[in-house]
């Protein structure tokens, strides 16, 4: 799909190739060549991931045609593998590359390839993730077979990976860097039409025409130098494509409008927010002015982070008429991915403002209510006809009712499911059954699963280990906790998030009984006596409302845990986390030389001792 673009913004689709003798990177590695987008902090907790090797190796280039300006100044380009795709760049000095970011591609392509399915089911097309087999196929006379040619004009009912499809999806990646996102897609998923890989700066722009080149899949991917939000938005005056990806360093808040406008009715918008100090609570400021919403530092900040990126992209749907449907929610290490489907309907998008609310938190004791921002009610009998109202309010009065201490207000934000329980099915059941075209196949499922078990109506989570800190005491084992819930008639499960979580549907006040319940049967020894006024002193007092039971159920613990998964693995190596932003520079200096030059810049000169000191 070539697409004209004013304002002086041209796509470009061809360059001489780079053919170059390469040895190979065997670890997934993340690569932005000074992306279009402004750095942003990271959150500061580092969330666990799966163990990885690495193994580095450099290209002698002596058969390359072509020179990038880093190969001209005496680099020597590098090579990653990672799934189907070989992917070259400048130097490792002279790019961004991060290897806890396999797991998030393999995860989009699989997303994708079950969107793909779905899609070309309902045209009566199947696809295949077995390569075809190119031997000509003599069993009818000696005729050769025609089935996954990548001439467009041959037609075929099955797909397989790497092969054009008239009827298949189109996808645009807009912050593309060396284009091995869209590499990927094109060898890895069956059912495509057509990738455009794009990226305003110009050297990211010249990796991914040479990475197109270098593996060879011309005929699916173009690569584009454009700014993203005007090419997106001149998706609005032509067809618009099936899927939008969208993986910046730092917030993505700027393309979310271009975004909506690209993507077609019943597509889907896939997008990774790395600026976790923001939507943490760490910048509450900065997370309004860029999400329209003030976040909050607390225990459950990861899940709130990605309510408040929902509701900026349906915020950002309804200027469109427009609303979204979460079928993917994950907070991954350091960084959290979204995967939502769009649709168009004017009268939907009047019921935004009740799938919205504002979050009161104690700055006590971690209590939380939410406030809708609105309300629905249904018209007779009638499923089609309804009523918009204000909500009434507030939930909560001016001091906690738990332990008298003051609410913080955060929000807005998502405060429907954010999950799809029958497209994460579909995407495990996906994982599990081709699980050998991924490397992280084994974090996918556990993942996977985790969120299947999650309670999809029950907002935010309690942290386990809190509750029990807040009173001063030593905590029950979490078979008896979640059964003491159990027993009371609520439900409960784990979050994808943390081991820590307790997501129930229990009143705060049945949380609180169970604690002070526990307390009282296992009291803990003092050495001196609590303060009058002090949060755990206030809670303690309270009486109890309910009768606590803390035998043990059999479906206290979910099946992830009876099956052994691992579910939250450790970090495989040291500094596990994100990565400084690259810097392209004029020389050769590597980054180590830079640190070693650079190391006391801002340290004051001593000043010289005069001889009346001496």
């Amino acid at each position: 799909m070539t697409i004209a673009l004013h304002m002086s913004l041209h796509v470009y689709t061809s360059l001489d190739g780079l053919k170059s003798n390469t040895s190979q990177l065997g670890l997934e590695m993340d690569l932005h060549v000074d992306a279009q987008t402004s750095p942003q902090t990271t959150g500061s907790e580092s969330v666990n991931t799966d163990s990885m090797d690495m193994e580095h190796g450099k290209s002698p280039d002596k058969e390359a045609t072509s020179k990038s300006a880093t190969e001209t100044r005496g680099a020597t380009p590098e090579t990653i593998r990672e799934g189907q795709a070989t992917i070259i760049f400048p130097s490792l000095n002279e790019v961004f590359y991060n290897p806890v970011q396999q797991f998030n591609r393999d995860l989009t392509i699989a997303v994708i390839s079950v969107h793909a399915e779905l899609q070309l089911a309902a045209k009566g097309l199947k696809v295949s993730y077995e390569p075809r087999n190119k031997e000509p196929d003599t069993a009818h006379n000696g005729a050769t077979s025609t089935e996954g040619s990548n001439d467009p004009s041959v037609a075929t009912d099955t797909y397989h990976p790497g092969e054009y499809c008239q009827e298949g999806l189109c996808v645009l990646e807009g912050l593309s860097a060396t284009g091995l996102r869209g590499v990927r897609y094109a060898k890895e998923i069956p059912g495509l039409k057509n990738i455009v890989a794009n990226d305003w700066n110009v050297e990211a722009f010249k990796a991914i025409e040479r990475n197109i080149q270098h593996n060879g899949v011309e005929h699916l991917v173009t690569a584009s130098h454009a700014d993203a939000s005007l090419l997106m938005n001149q998706y609005r005056l032509s067809d618009r494509v099936d899927v939008v990806d969208l993986d910046p360093y730092g917030s993505p808040a700027k393309f979310l409008n271009g975004s909506m406008q690209a993507v077609k009715d019943g597509g889907i918008l896939c997008v990774t927010c790395t600026d976790m100090a923001v939507l943490c609570g760490n910048r509450s400021e900065a997370c309004y002015a860029k999400y329209g919403a003030m976040s909050l530092r607390t225990k459950y900040c990861q899940e709130m982070a990605l309510r408040i990126v929902l509701h900026s992209i349906e915020t950002h749907a309804n200027l469109h008429h427009r609303y979204i449907e979460p079928l993917l929610s994950v907070s991954i290490d350091f960084y959290i991915r979204l995967f939502v489907r769009v649709h168009t309907s004017q009268s939907k998008v009047k019921h935004s403002a009740a799938k919205k609310a504002l979050v009161y938190h104690c700055e006590g004791c971690d209590n939380f209510h939410l406030q809708r921002m609105g309300r629905v009610i249904p018209i007779g009998t009638d499923a089609k006809n309804f009523k918009y109202k204000n909500t009434y309010g507030p939930p909560v009065g001016t001091k906690c009712e738990n332990c008298n201490s003051r609410f913080l207000l955060g929000g807005p934000l998502w405060a429907e499911p954010i999950h799809d329980p029958d497209f994460v099915k579909k995407l495990l059941s996906h994982v599990n059954a081709h699980s050998d075209r991924f490397h992280t196949s084994p974090r996918m499922k556990s993942i996977l699963t985790l969120v299947s078990e999650e309670l999809l109506d029950c907002p935010f989570y309690h942290k386990f280990s809190q509750l029990f800190h807040h009173v001063r005491s030593a905590c029950p084992p979490m078979k008896k906790f979640r059964s003491a819930l159990l027993n009371a008639g609520y439900q409960v499960s784990l979050s994808h998030i943390t081991a820590e979580a307790v997501k129930t549907n229990a009143p705060h006040s049945v949380i609180w009984d169970i604690v002070k319940e526990w307390v009282k049967q296992n009291p803990t020894p003092r050495k001196r006596k609590l303060e009058e006024d002090c949060i755990s002193n206030v809670i303690l007092n309270k009486e109890a409302r309910i009768t606590v039971s803390f035998d043990v159920r059999q479906d206290a613990m979910p099946m992830s845990h009876k099956q052994g998964m691992t579910r939250f693995p450790a970090n495989p190596a040291p500094n596990w986390g994100p990565k400084a932003r690259a810097k392209p520079s004029s020389s050769s200096e590597t980054l180590e030389e830079k640190r070693a030059r650079l190391q006391d810049k801002r340290a004051k000169p001593k000043e010289p001792r005069t001889q009346t000191e001496t």
